[in-house]
């Protein structure tokens, strides 16, 4: 073949190449599906790709499997069975990774996030009765024997309670599940997708128009039925979870209360922090520490995103009333601020 030719020849599988590319990428497709799990809460699953439809079913049967192993609102979950009978040998693949991520976050936090907290969440009135409490520190004192996650005991097959003790995961199974269906959608070759529950959100790739997935993040000084973005950010390959005391509480005797709970002091958190969005690979990590930040406050939510492998956005109050954020230097380039940023 001569030098001609060969030149012609290579144009031809250039050419043949992005044609090939153009008509696949026209080909895929944006597929959106959405439903409710952990009782009402809504899901969001969306995803770029050329075969890959019918993931419906598959979808919603990984949630109820998960459902089935951390729900406290289901009876006979193995969440529910370990609370009543204080043991368990894990049936699921749930269990031991969201005990192992919940060991990990609670020792670096310094116990500030806690998944045996719930007799203190029942306590100050935020389990499900809603009831407006009495507490007094005799009975914080006495509800404090039966919290603190490093007394559970666990390996890698079976996990133990100490008399008395009820763990719930709450603060961490939406993050969890975003990443139990982002690694379905991974296991069958989906490269593009956001994967949303409660919120909590997990990011791979781009959207159907070959940008970053966009997110917003929510102002927490308005109401939620306003829906005012502070701040939208264009995520790649990237978790996000967002946790705030601005919404739920309660004002008893003139004084209000948050229902962030401080598992160390058994009392409600006290501090000018108002959100925590967190950035994180897994979601599940997010998830938690968006928590922890809630009940440790600005300064010590900065010192952990500085020393771990996280960005974040710290929405807090001034001094002077005013509403003032933090951003860390990962994420500033992808972030557009609605209000001033600090």
């Amino acid at each position: 073949m001569n030098k001609k030719r060969l030149i012609i020849f290579g144009i031809g599988l250039a050419v043949a190449f992005v044609l090939i590319s153009y008509l696949r990428k026209d080909a895929e497709r944006l597929y959106h599906i959405t439903g409710q799990t952990m009782g009402t809460i809504i899901y969001n699953v969306k995803y770029v790709d050329e075969f890959a439809d019918g993931l419906d079913k598959e979808i919603s049967d990984e949630l109820v499997a998960f459902n089935q192993s951390l729900s406290t609102y289901v009876p006979t979950s193995e969440i529910s069975t370990l609370n009543k009978e204080g043991y368990f040998e894990f049936q699921s693949g749930f269990f031991l990774p969201v005990l192992q991520k919940s060991k990990d976050i609670y020792q670096k936090t310094d116990g500030a996030f806690d998944p045996s907290i719930g007799p203190l969440v029942q306590a100050w009135g935020f389990g499900p009765d809603k009831r407006i409490p009495n507490v007094d520190s005799a009975a914080v004192d006495s509800l404090q024997s039966i919290i603190g996650f490093d007394k559970v005991q666990f390996d890698q097959s079976k996990v133990s309670l100490p008399e008395n003790f009820q763990i719930d995961f709450s603060a961490i199974a939406k993050g969890y599940a975003v990443d139990v269906v982002a690694e379905l959608l991974e296991a069958r070759g989906i490269e593009n997708y956001l994967v949303e529950i409660g919120g909590e959100v997990r990011c791979r790739g781009e959207n159907d128009e070959g940008k970053p997935w966009s997110l917003g993040i929510e102002d927490p000084t308005v109401s939620k039925d306003e829906q005012r973005l502070m701040a939208i950010v264009r995520l790649k390959d990237l978790s996000l979870a967002t946790s705030g005391n601005y919404r739920n509480f309660y004002e008893k005797d003139g004084k209000i209360y948050a229902h962030i709970i401080d598992p160390r002091t058994g009392f409600t958190a006290q501090h000018n922090l108002l959100s925590a969005s967190v950035f994180a690979p897994d979601c599940m990590t997010a998830d938690a520490y968006a928590t922890a930040f809630m009940v440790l406050g600005l300064d010590y939510a900065k010192e952990i995103i500085r020393s771990q492998d996280l960005d974040g956005i710290l929405i807090y109050r001034s001094e002077d009333g005013t509403i003032e954020s933090f951003v860390s230097d990962g994420i500033k380039p992808f972030l557009e601020m609605n209000k001033a940023g600090n």
